[in-house]
């Protein structure tokens, strides 16, 4: 039988990524009408046959998330009463992944739910990067390919010219497994923050676990979202007696509320995020450095559609 024809189309929520994986795969984006009725319902339908084909959907979780998602759903809903053979959902930044657990009584596990709300509608695979946590994979009833952006920030700080290994710091033992990992590739020391969360969005980070005396330091996050966390970070470094030069690495740049203010009064060396969502541009800072993932998105969505392993690109 003929493979599918491969079909890549986006939601309003990153254009730009859009565009370079369409450029990269040297594949045009297909044209899909959205529009929003004045009453704010979403209206979407792809503007071409996508009959027995293989498609891509490119649409990430921004500030405008609930909206970002309804208007994902509706795009599958679309394709999948299109006759699509296969629906690929490309989402860099998945949403809601935070809430994966009852961490007190009567919380909803909204990351589940959103994975259900997915096949609902009709999605038959997730490409994302950096799930909350490994176990959110069992979430959902098709098949997720959870991509790391480690190799990336490996390749960028292993070009810094360091007059010693830096040390690699996780913000909290939950991310002391994935720190590990990039000090592995960096030939880097590993440190590990103590922080408390007496309620959503607020942080606190008590002391270092590991020895940053008189080291550079690179803080390696998931995310960052309202900048509390790695500013207290950076603060209880400094005061264990660490370089000035501390880094900043984290995949997704929520940046919530006045986060880049944060960001900027922490006078970190430099900030290295990806673009697994867009960063508008009064967010971003001077010593703010972007690393693009279309590359290696666009390699996975030509290893998925030509039935190639992926194994290499996970590590």
């Amino acid at each position: 039988m003929a493979k599918p024809k491969i079909k890549l189309f986006a939601g309003t929520s990153h254009p730009a990524l859009a565009k370079q994986i369409s450029k990269l795969l040297k594949i045009p984006l297909s044209p899909m009408h959205i529009q929003r009725f004045a009453c704010n319902e979403i209206y979407t339908k792809p503007s071409e046959s996508v009959r027995d084909a293989d498609v891509f959907i490119i649409q990430t979780g921004t500030q405008n998330v609930n909206e970002d998602l309804m208007e994902l759903f509706i795009m599958l809903d679309s394709f999948k009463r299109s006759f699509a053979s296969t629906v690929h959902v490309v989402m860099p930044h998945f949403p809601y992944a935070r809430q994966d657990r009852v961490a007190s009584p009567r919380e909803p596990i909204t990351a589940k739910l959103i994975a259900d709300l997915l096949s609902k509608a009709g999605a038959d695979h997730l490409i994302t990067f950096t799930l909350h946590s490994d176990q959110e994979q069992g979430f959902f009833d098709f098949p997720v390919d959870n991509l790391t952006a480690r190799k990336l920030f490996a390749e960028y700080f292993n070009k810094k010219k360091f007059k010693k290994a830096p040390v690699i710091v996780a913000p909290d033992v939950g991310s002391a497994k994935e720190a590990d990992r990039l000090a592995k590739m960096l030939g880097a020391d590993l440190a590990i923050l103590n922080k408390i969360r007496p309620k959503h969005n607020v942080a606190e980070v008590t002391h270092v676990v590991g020895d940053v005396k008189g080291r550079d330091c690179i803080l390696y996050d998931d995310m960052v979202d309202t900048g509390g966390s790695v500013v207290g970070g950076a603060n209880v470094l400094r005061k264990s007696g660490a370089n000035s030069d501390i880094y900043l690495a984290a995949t997704h740049a929520v940046l919530s509320r006045d986060a880049a203010e944060k960001l900027k009064s922490a006078d970190f060396k430099e900030i290295v995020f990806t673009d697994t969502i867009p960063i508008p541009k009064e967010k971003q800072l001077k010593n703010m450095k972007i690393i693009s993932v279309a590359p290696l998105l666009s390699r996975v969505v030509d290893h998925v559609h030509t039935g190639k392993a992926l194994s290499h690109l996970h590590a």
